[in-house]
C-alpha cells in the first residue's frame, strides 16, 4: 500500500494543473527542513524526474518545482543523482528558451550542481566532442551582457558557477583558451557594481592562474584586461604621479592619475594579490610585471593597507619582487 508521500510523489505527474500545482508546493516546503528532505529522499528516482520536467510548465509550478530542486541538491547524493539524470541540461534547455520564468532560480541550481565534479563534467560537456563548452559559452555570454544596474540580475550567479568549474584543470583551460576568449570576457565584470559578480570574476581569474606555468601566454595576451583587474583593487586611492603613471599601460595610468573610490572588499585583494603572485612566479610573468611599473602601484598601497591577510598576501608578492630585481641587476 503506498505511503502519504508516495503518493504526493505520484500526483507531481498528475494530468490535473491544480494538483500537480498543489503536490510540488508542498514538496517544495518539505525539502525546506531536513526532516523532509530525508524522508522524501527515499522516493529519488521518482520525484527527480518528475520535478525535472516540472520546469518546463508554467510559472506557478515551475518556480517551486525548482526552488524544491535547489533544496535537494544541497544534499550531494541527490545532486549527484540529479547530474546523473541530466538534470544539467535539463535546466539549460529551459534557462535558454525565450519564456523563461526562472533563470534566477535555475542558475541557483546549476550553482549548486557544479559543487560536484560529475557537474562540472557534465557542464563543459566534455564526453561530448561536437557540443564541449558550448554551454559555458551561453553562460559567460549572459554573465557579460546582463546589465548589473538592475538590482537583482538573475545572471549574478553565474560567477559562481564559473568559480566551481574554474577549480578544475578541464575548466580552467576551457576558459583560458584563447579561440574561446571566454576569460577575456568574464575580466570586462571586474568593476562591477554588484559584489557577488565582482567575488565570482576574482574567484575564477585567481583559479585560473594555477594554470600559469603552463598557460601564461594565453594570460599575457589579455594583459589589456588582466593587469587593470588585478592592479586597481590594490591600488588605493592616491593619485599616482605624472611620472608613475607615464611608465605603466595607458589603461592604467589614465585610472590612477585621478581621485578613485578604493575597492573596501579585503578578499577581493587578497585573490587579486594571490594572482599576481601566481604570474610572477613564472619568470616571463614578472618580467611582464616590472614592465608596467606594477611594484610601484603595490608599493604605493602597501603604506596604507590595514588589512593582515592582504598584507600577508602582499608580502609573499613582494619576496618574488625583490629577488626579481636583485636577479635583474
Amino acid at each position: 500500500m503506498a505511503t502519504e508521500l508516495e503518493e504526493l510523489v505520484g500526483f507531481l505527474s498528475s494530468p490535473s494543473p491544480p494538483v500537480k500545482k498543489a503536490a510540488v508546493e508542498i514538496v517544495r516546503d518539505l525539502t525546506g527542513s531536513e526532516d523532509g528532505l530525508l524522508s522524501l529522499s527515499k522516493y529519488a528516482s521518482t520525484m527527480l524526474p518528475s520535478l525535472s520536467q516540472l520546469l518546463k510548465d508554467k510559472k506557478e509550478v515551475s518556480e517551486p518545482a525548482a526552488e524544491a530542486l535547489i533544496n535537494l541538491s544541497l544534499n550531494s547524493n541527490l545532486a549527484a543523482k540529479m547530474v546523473e539524470m541530466g538534470m544539467i541540461k535539463a535546466a539549460m534547455d529551459v534557462l535558454y528558451k525565450p519564456d523563461s520564468s526562472i533563470t534566477r532560480l535555475l542558475v541557483m541550481l546549476l550553482v549548486n550542481l557544479t559543487q560536484l565534479d560529475s557537474g562540472i563534467v557534465s557542464l563543459l560537456q566534455i564526453e561530448d566532442e561536437k557540443m564541449q563548452g558550448l554551454f559555458v559559452m551561453k553562460l559567460v555570454r549572459s554573465f557579460c551582457r546582463s546589465s548589473d544596474e538592475t538590482r537583482d540580475d538573475p545572471f549574478d550567479h553565474v560567477g559562481s558557477i564559473l568559480v566551481n568549474i574554474s577549480k578544475k584543470e578541464a575548466g580552467r583551460k576551457m576558459l583560458l583558451d584563447s579561440k574561446r576568449g571566454l576569460l577575456k570576457q568574464i575580466l570586462r565584470q571586474f568593476d562591477s557594481t554588484s559584489p557577488l559578480r565582482k567575488k565570482g570574476v576574482f574567484g575564477t581569474l585567481r583559479n585560473c592562474c594555477f594554470e600559469a606555468e603552463n598557460q601564461l601566454q594565453n594570460l599575457l595576451l589579455i594583459s589589456e584586461f588582466l593587469w587593470p583587474a588585478l592592479l586597481l583593487p590594490v591600488a588605493g586611492k592616491r593619485i599616482y604621479s605624472e611620472e608613475d603613471a607615464s611608465k605603466m599601460p595607458l589603461e592604467l595610468g589614465n585610472v590612477l592619475s585621478f581621485e578613485r573610490e578604493p575597492w573596501d572588499d579585503p578578499e577581493i585583494r587578497v585573490e587579486a594579490l594571490e594572482s599576481i603572485y601566481l604570474i610572477t612566479v613564472q619568470e616571463a610573468g614578472l618580467r611582464a610585471f616590472w614592465s608596467m611599473n606594477g611594484p610601484r602601484i603595490l608599493q604605493f598601497w602597501y603604506e596604507d593597507e590595514e588589512d593582515p591577510k592582504v598584507m600577508e598576501a602582499y608580502e609573499r608578492v613582494g619576496s618574488l619582487l625583490v629577488h626579481g630585481s636583485e636577479t635583474s641587476k
